[in-house]
């Protein structure tokens, strides 16, 4: 393999802007990489190598300026990138070529980056596995017959597989941090409305952010850096400034006050977890701060809570999907009703996972349930919020795990929901709150699988979290440690 592509994302874009390397060859390298891997892992749907190369022609003409110059950023398939199919993993959308960039997107080449290839994910984001996509599962890199995690499967196992820089997901219950920790790379869910979501497809409109999923913490905190900021173009984004989020990584953390929810170490958690998320609470007390306990009563409601919203506005959000104005279109090609049509094409377009949600959601919405099941998880809802408000009263940051248990195998639990649903147990309750969460490696199990530790903030103190992680990262080697199963492919 060549040696380039073990480089973070900031020291390629140095060595780039130096000149000791050119955009296009780096291209070429990935590319061979993801040629020999992808067969093992399907981290990509699509890796359009000319497209890419264009744009790196574009950039070697130029000054070489740009904080990430001439770097390939992989794209989760639910994140618009203009002229390119963008399916979310389903047969529905099939054919969808995106108009217009994300924001994101826009931001990231107006830094030098060079978008390359499309990354699996679980259809609509529907999934805590990468196991419903329409294009096929995607592989732990870690061990090839576990689950990656889910929804943003493929960036993380891209990222883990020195197949991806850094790519960008989205996280509506944890699937960006999820899949971060079962990969064992870092993965960062911002406040909600610190990145804008315009040209990210939605799922759950009031729930979803786009984030980071890089090899380091460094990484982290410069693409934030990069995508973070207002945009007129989406409503629930934050006219509040970015701060230089690299700058102060290296901030003092002496003093800071840790609190450890303690319903996230309940029943349910593997002790290797456990035991991990002690080890790294005893490291960061070694670093200068306290680590306490601490109460969140409503967490034991936060999976029904998330089940009933988020599945009611993907009920609403997935009702444009109806073969008439983009995507597929079924049709017996015998005067076929409108609302056969309809049926056709969204019996066959969707994936079970996508219509057990639709089912769900819709019946949370219908006349006479509304009441009893949506507005009630609304009100529940706040309550979890105002949980998170009473802690960070006193805490300046909280810690559990990232997951109950590390990588499950292949079909597991692909037909068992609730135990599926039960996987982003640890994570959903950050998304209701809107606060932000981050995950990183924290320790591997005795049959070598990654454990991730996560950090929740304050909103918009993405900042401190940064701080945190980098002060453990730097004093600890588990974000050095790689796959053995696709090391040496």
């Amino acid at each position: 393999m060549n040696e380039w592509l073990t480089l973070t994302a900031q020291a390629l874009a140095e060595q780039l802007r130096r000149g000791e390397l050119q955009p296009s060859d780096v291209l070429r390298a990935l590319a061979a990489r993801i040629a020999d891997i992808n067969p093992l892992v399907h981290a990509y749907i699509e890796a359009d190598l000319e497209s890419a190369l264009t744009r790196a022609a574009v950039l070697e003409r130029g000054p070489r300026r740009g904080k990430l110059y001439g770097v390939p950023i992989g794209v989760k398939d639910n994140i618009c990138v203009a002229g390119r199919e963008t399916a979310c993993a389903s047969r529905i959308l099939a054919g969808f070529r995106a108009p217009y960039a994300a924001t994101v997107i826009q931001r990231l080449e107006a830094e030098g980056a060079v978008m390359f290839g499309r990354l699996n994910m679980d259809e609509f984001a529907f999934g805590s596995s990468t196991e419903t996509s329409a294009y096929g599962i995607t592989k732990n890199p870690w061990d090839l017959d576990r689950i990656p995690g889910g929804s943003s499967g493929g960036s993380a196992a891209a990222v883990a597989a020195d197949c991806a820089f850094a790519c960008l997901g989205s996280d509506t219950g944890g699937s960006i941090r999820q899949p971060a920790a079962l990969c064992g790379v870092v993965g960062l869910k911002p406040t909600y409305g610190r990145v804008s979501r315009y040209g990210l497809i939605a799922f759950a409109s009031s729930l979803d952010q786009i984030g980071p999923l890089t090899k380091d913490v460094t990484d982290a905190a410069l693409l934030l850096e990069v995508i973070a900021g207002h945009d007129p173009a989406d409503s629930t984004s934050a006219p509040l400034e970015v701060p230089s989020y690299t700058q102060h990584l290296t901030a003092s953390v002496e003093g800071l006050r840790i609190g450890i929810p303690q319903e996230y170490l309940g029943a349910g958690l593997d002790p290797e977890v456990k035991a991990a998320l002690a080890a790294a609470g005893q490291q960061l007390e070694q670093l200068g701060m306290r680590c306490e306990p601490v109460t969140m009563p409503h967490t034991p409601s936060a999976i029904a809570t998330y089940y009933l919203i988020a599945t009611a506005e993907a009920s609403s959000n997935l009702a444009r999907y109806d073969g008439v104005q983009y995507g597929l279109r079924v049709t017996d090609g015998t005067g076929t009703t409108l609302r056969a049509m309809y049926e056709q094409t969204r019996a066959q377009g969707l994936g079970a996972e996508a219509k057990r949600r639709i089912l769900l959601g819709t019946y949370a919405l219908s006349r006479g349930y509304y009441e009893a099941y949506y507005l009630k998880a609304l009100k529940v809802r706040t309550l979890i919020k105002q949980d998170f408000d009473r802690a960070f009263e006193r805490y300046d940051c909280l810690l559990t795990p990232t997951s109950p248990t590390p990588a499950f195998r292949i079909g597991e639990r692909i037909h068992d929901p609730l135990s599926m649903y039960l996987s982003d147990i640890c994570t959903i309750s950050a998304n209701l709150a809107g606060v932000p969460a981050l995950s990183l490696p924290c320790g591997l199990t005795r049959d070598g699988l990654p454990l991730g530790m996560q950090l929740l903030g304050r909103p918009f103190e993405e900042a401190r979290l940064l701080q945190i992680a980098y002060a453990y990262e730097q004093a600890t080697a588990w974000h050095t440690k790689h796959p053995e199963a696709v090391a040496h492919a």
